[in-house]
């Protein structure tokens, strides 16, 4: 029988020399158990791994990852690295990739990179968002992107106050679950931004690197400033004091996203990278009631917020606080 040969594509069959290609790399993340391999469980590592075989079919190939996202966490940016030695050119991966993939992952950019380029270790720094949905009624098409808290309106002043004391370089270890590998839990917070619209608070966290389970931690302290069940002096004494017994919840995997990967000379388009999950917006809204004993609530055209990293260069300028 004549093997089947795709005649979209190059053949692999010839000899070619080895080339390093980095992928801008889209998921949804609720049907995976993250992006690492896991025995007996759907990974986005492996899908694409076994997508990329089957178009590199003589050479092993292992995909390397700019952060390791954990189970359901959704990715708009996220950076991966392969070597392959078959013919095809860097510019025609993403779209043979898609043809192999599930509609769950998709690949928005390819491009050759040198040998010594790493997607983990040349980044220099990654951006997670984070959504919360706080209008009184479910909301169907919102639910696979945020986590709804409902009961009362949430206080964006408060919670930016506690977000822009994680500024800086600290040991947070605090906001790391168990199991992690790193031999120490400092980092640096390099920009924070929270911005409300309407219903919604987003939150955004960049960092050099973050830790095991880091900024679903931080979350779960975040709305309980904002709700009122624990002070700012409380939410900074726990990470300074790394007092992990104390961080009890952490938010739910859905809401989170992993943004953006930096690197000092990007090897894609920044339409393909930087800012590849919509923001939503509701025309209505209708936030519960503040409690009492808090402070007036800001109106929606208000927001407290850190300025964006420009587009144009790899890392801001840390401490910052000015429009988001």
């Amino acid at each position: 029988m004549t093997p089947h040969v795709d005649a979209t594509l190059p053949s692999c069959t010839d000899q070619s020399p080895i080339q390093r290609i980095a992928l801008c790399l889209q998921y949804e993340g609720s049907s995976f158990c993250g992006w690492q391999r896991q025995p007996h469980q759907p990974s986005v590592q492996e899908t694409l791994e076994r997508a990329l075989a089957t178009l590199d079919p003589h050479r092993p190939l292992r995909a390397m990852a700019a952060g390791r996202t954990d189970s359901g966490v959704h990715a708009a940016g996220q950076v991966v690295h392969f070597e392959a030695s078959g013919p095809i050119p860097s510019e025609r991966w993403a779209a043979a990739l898609n043809g192999r993939l599930p509609a769950s992952i998709r690949v928005r950019a390819a491009a050759a990179v040198p040998s010594t380029w790493h997607a983990c270790f040349s980044a220099c720094y990654r951006r997670y968002r984070y959504t919360l949905y706080n209008g009184r009624r479910p909301n169907l098409f919102l639910s696979p992107w945020s986590w709804h808290r409902y009961r009362q309106r949430l206080d964006e002043r408060a919670m930016a106050t506690a977000l822009r004391g994680l500024l800086g370089f600290h040991d947070f270890s605090a906001f790391q679950r168990a199991g992690s590998r790193r031999p120490h839990a400092r980092t640096k917070v390099q920009a924070v931004s929270l911005e409300r619209h309407g219903d919604l608070v987003v939150v955004e966290i960049q960092a050099s690197g973050f830790l095991y389970g880091m900024v679903r931690l931080i979350m779960g302290q975040l709305v309980a400033v904002g709700e009122g069940q624990l002070s700012l002096a409380g939410f900074e004494r726990r990470w300074r004091q790394r007092a992990r017994s104390e961080v009890k919840e952490a938010a739910p995997a859905h809401g989170l996203c992993l943004l953006r990967v930096g690197y000092p000379s990007p090897p894609f388009p920044l339409s393909a990278w930087y800012d590849g999950q919509p923001r939503h917006w509701l025309e209505c809204q209708d936030p519960p009631e503040l409690p009492s004993l808090s402070p007036p609530a800001l109106s929606t055209s208000q927001k407290a917020s850190s300025p964006l990293d420009h587009p144009s260069s790899g890392v801001p300028e840390t401490g910052q606080w000015g429009k988001g």
